[in-house]
């Protein structure tokens, strides 16, 4: 194969390493919620609630992003990330933090939290600083870098200040209360580095799997802006319990609303859809269900942030925004980019010439409206059950969201072995 050729396509297996370890952390945190419902208790800042909550965030999220930013890269921001040692040193240094950070809230242990939160840290700034060098050359509108570049500086912050948080608190330094950081920390990490990703590199994504035209212009530096302002300012207001919270969710509404409108000039702009691409798309339908949990999760946001104290309702707010709106939106996205990542492998195997089956047959419709159905129901229930302390509903809710990660895990098996 050609050099250039290759140096433009994604590295074949390490996307797919850190998507297994994003499986069988979402995988487990359900199962823990299935055979112990009433873990999580009246109240949700107990350390193995916080386990839990990192093999959602740290695992499922954060993990897929890492391994989507490997194929995202050269295939829809014109930059190459060939794989190097460094990688695969950063993989191993991000699974072992990440299981070390999880092992140690389970556990109680924070000083062994905080050693393994070093491991995670060590592993982004290395991601990040691979993305962040190759946006200066790469073929990519200006706005979309900011959003990326943003991302990883949001997700650095807020691993400092969970690092900070979790040794201050084994060795007694914090002054602050714990709960108020962890709450910046969440917020920070959810908006200023989830959502913030999602958005910025969805102007990418939307049109390729639509197709449709790419947006362009000035105006995509909106939401990039208003996402960090809101990130920002709702982080240092649950740090310091400031009296300024509504003005800085009205700013990430205000980014919703930017994107919500480029997103509506992009399908407008539709292009004709492949032959080969028959059925419904669900994958993509499920990154719209993921949105609609996004306005849920802000009405909650903002019905929370007016009562004194934790609330039933604080249950119904997180599991709106993590896993209704950003948990389900990497599943949405990650069932579009896989068939091409299998599709460039393939190539990979075969020396550069392409496979005889387009991407698009290896779309299966009925697999992906199974996983959705199982999201669309699990979700409701998962809400239901924890803002009620209803430990068989939450049971139930976590049994078929794990049906759903292994259905997910099948179906991306299924597509590269097609």
């Amino acid at each position: 194969m050609a050099e250039p050729r290759q140096h433009w396509m994604p590295t074949p297996w390490l996307p797919l390493v850190h998507f297994a370890g994003a499986h069988v952390a979402l995988l487990l945190a359900c199962v823990v919620l299935l055979v112990q419902p009433t873990l999580p208790g009246a109240f949700h800042y107990h350390p193995r609630m916080i386990a839990l909550t990192h093999l959602l965030t740290l695992g499922w999220i954060s993990g897929s992003i890492v391994g989507a930013l490997y194929i995202v890269g050269p295939l829809a921001l014109g930059l190459p990330l060939p794989r190097r040692s460094g990688d695969v040193a950063a993989a191993v240094s991000y699974w072992t933090g990440t299981a070390g950070m999880v092992t140690g809230f389970w556990l109680g242990r924070y000083a062994m939290v905080g050693t393994a939160a070093l491991l995670v840290l060590a592993a982004l700034a290395w991601v990040g600083g691979r993305v962040l060098l190759g946006l200066r050359t790469a073929r990519v509108p200006p706005a979309v870098a900011l959003h990326i570049g943003l991302a990883f500086g949001n997700v650095i912050l807020a691993a400092l200040l969970g690092l900070w948080s979790a040794v201050g608190r084994s060795r007694g330094w914090i002054e602050v209360s714990p709960l108020h950081l962890a709450m910046a920390h969440a917020h920070l990490a959810g908006i200023g580095w989830a959502v913030m990703m999602i958005v910025g590199v969805a102007y990418r994504l939307v049109p390729m799997f639509l197709p449709a035209a790419m947006p362009s212009g000035a105006s995509l530096v909106w939401s990039a802006v208003l996402l960090e302002l809101g990130a920002l300012g709702t982080a240092w207001t649950l740090a310091t319990q400031g009296g300024t919270l509504l003005i800085w969710v009205a700013c990430v509404l205000a980014a919703f609303g930017t994107f919500s409108t480029q997103m509506r000039r992009t399908v407008a702009n539709r292009r004709p859809r492949p032959a080969a691409m028959s059925g419904r798309d669900w994958s993509t339908w499920q990154t719209h269900i993921a949105l609609l949990w996004a306005l849920v999760a802000a009405g909650l946001g903002i019905w929370v942030a007016t009562r004194p104290g934790p609330t039933a309702w604080t249950w119904a707010y997180a599991v709106a925004g993590l896993v209704g709106f950003i948990a389900q939106m990497v599943v949405g996205i990650a069932g579009r980019l896989l068939p091409i990542h299998a599709w460039y492998v393939a190539m990979w195997r075969g020396g550069g010439a392409p496979p005889p089956r387009p991407v698009h047959a290896l779309l299966k419709p009925r697999h992906a409206l199974a996983i959705l159905l199982l999201w669309l129901a699990g979700v409701p229930l998962l809400a239901t059950g924890l803002a009620g302390q209803a430990a068989p509903v939450g049971a139930l809710a976590a049994g078929l969201l794990a049906l759903a990660v292994v259905a997910q895990l099948a179906y991306g098996v299924l597509m590269l072995t097609r």
